[in-house]
């Protein structure tokens, strides 16, 4: 039996993983008194008597609680904050990546990649790594989010009746460039500059499309071409998927709820592309992605306990 803590467990990332761990018969999760929840010297006690911790918390939290916990003989420890997803001392979670899944199955210290963050280095990665895009390039993106990726707050104030009128319509935030996920889109795909990133925020709870223009002066090939390139980078992922459909008439965001996987959209034409990526900021832009590191740290089937989906 897996015994399993999730530290943070109130909030919708944390929520998320319980649900999925409830439904597995090789866990067993810890469930601290409430009285005990703020207590350091409790959560700690409950993590090193697991075998993997979650860390869903404040990144000062995360740093706190990883801090005390033994790097080596310890429990897997597995930070879904934005604290270490930048440091070398702990292996970024995106195992479709080349090379990165050889290193989680061989870690302690796993960082959980963030929502946004997921969709665009799974679009570019693949360009940079086969040299199809040079890392010089000045790129752009937009990413459309449903409100349960800003947490407890956000979603308190979608949900209030009377609503807020001016959270009707989708809303633009961090406009002045320094979204917490921009290190980590601009470090793990190796760019030299940070792309120009506008996230937005919807009425709808649970979902994602995150969106890159490319001009074909920037890339010179055709989307057929750069389709194949996505198919042949993620050939073999479980949960990355290339949809066939060259002319999509419309993505909706919130099309992949519930589930744990992405999938990787080729629009425009010869002069100009969009690359697209769809998938749940929940699922795989965050406690599906870190079941999944899980379960690779863990030499367990990747996909156990993950919901997935058979359509593109």
């Amino acid at each position: 039996m897996i015994r399993v803590f999730i530290d943070g467990s109130s909030g919708t990332t944390g929520l998320r993983i319980h649900e999925r761990m409830q439904a597995r018969q090789d866990v067993q999760v810890c469930v601290l008194p409430e009285c005990d929840r703020k207590s350091v010297s409790a959560r700690l006690q409950a993590a090193l008597a697991s075998d993997v911790v979650f860390l869903c918390l404040p990144d000062d939290a995360a740093r706190e609680i990883a801090a005390l916990l033994p790097s080596e003989d310890g429990p897997l420890v597995i930070d879904t904050s934005t604290a270490h997803r930048t440091s070398d001392n702990w292996v970024y979670g995106f195992p479709e990546l080349h090379g990165q899944r050889d290193k989680l199955m061989h870690t302690r210290r796993i960082a959980n990649p963030g929502c946004h963050a997921s969709g665009f280095i799974a679009l570019i990665r693949p360009l940079t790594d086969t040299g199809q895009l040079p890392t010089d390039a000045l790129l752009s993106c937009f990413s459309l989010t449903g409100y349960s990726g800003g947490g407890k707050k956000m979603i308190a104030d979608y949900t209030a009746v009377p609503r807020d009128p001016a959270l009707d319509s989708p809303r633009l935030y961090a406009m002045g460039q320094s979204h917490k996920h921009l290190p980590e889109m601009q470090a793990m795909t190796g760019l030299a500059k940070a792309p120009v990133f506008s996230p937005i925020v919807a009425p709808f709870y649970a979902g994602m499309a995150v969106s890159v223009p490319l001009h074909r002066d920037l890339l010179p090939c055709t989307p057929s071409q750069l389709r194949a390139c996505y198919e042949s980078y993620y050939a073999g992922c479980s949960l990355i998927h290339v949809s066939p459909d060259e002319t999509p008439a419309g993505l909706s965001a919130g099309r992949l709820a519930e589930r744990d996987d992405m999938i990787l959209y080729v629009s425009g034409n010869e002069d100009r592309m969009l690359v697209t990526a769809l998938f749940d900021n929940l699922g795989k832009g965050a406690s599906g992605a870190a079941i999944q590191n899980m379960n690779l740290a863990l030499g367990l089937p990747e996909t156990e306990g993950l919901r997935l989906g058979g359509n593109l």
